[in-house]
């Protein structure tokens, strides 16, 4: 069956940097989307950034723009969202998602049928 599991959260301060991992298993990872999602306490679940897994063609949320950035290792069937200038607004669960619907609208949830079990990021101030 379908497994993501990411990897690579924790605490930082204001304007640092950090790498999270997403390895997908059980799909056809080679013609597919990754999306990465993050969800604050009490607000809801947001698109961050996604990847076609073909050609690796990004996507990303205006907020993250130029700070975040999405790739992958076809070979360890891994997504990476390298994240820097981080701020303390970016502090999420931060998961990773597959099973796009297709003409669903990739930065939203409701487009992903699997998740992985999230990864904390804290970002101090």
């Amino acid at each position: 069956q379908v497994q993501l599991q990411e990897s690579g959260g924790g605490s930082v301060e204001a304007g640092g940097s950090m790498r999270l991992s997403c390895v997908a298993s059980g799909l056809p990872y080679s013609s597919t989307v990754i999306g990465w999602f993050r969800q604050r306490p009490g607000k809801e679940r947001e698109g961050v950034a996604t990847i076609a897994t073909g050609d690796g063609t990004p996507y990303y949320t205006d907020p993250v723009k130029g700070r975040f950035t999405v790739s992958q290792d076809k070979s360890k069937n891994t997504v990476f969202l390298e994240m820097s200038s981080l701020k303390p607004e970016d502090s999420a669960m931060y998961y990773c998602a597959s099973g796009w619907r297709p003409g669903g609208h990739l930065l939203q949830p409701d487009s992903y049928t699997k998740w992985g079990q999230g990864t904390q990021v804290t970002v101090s101030s």
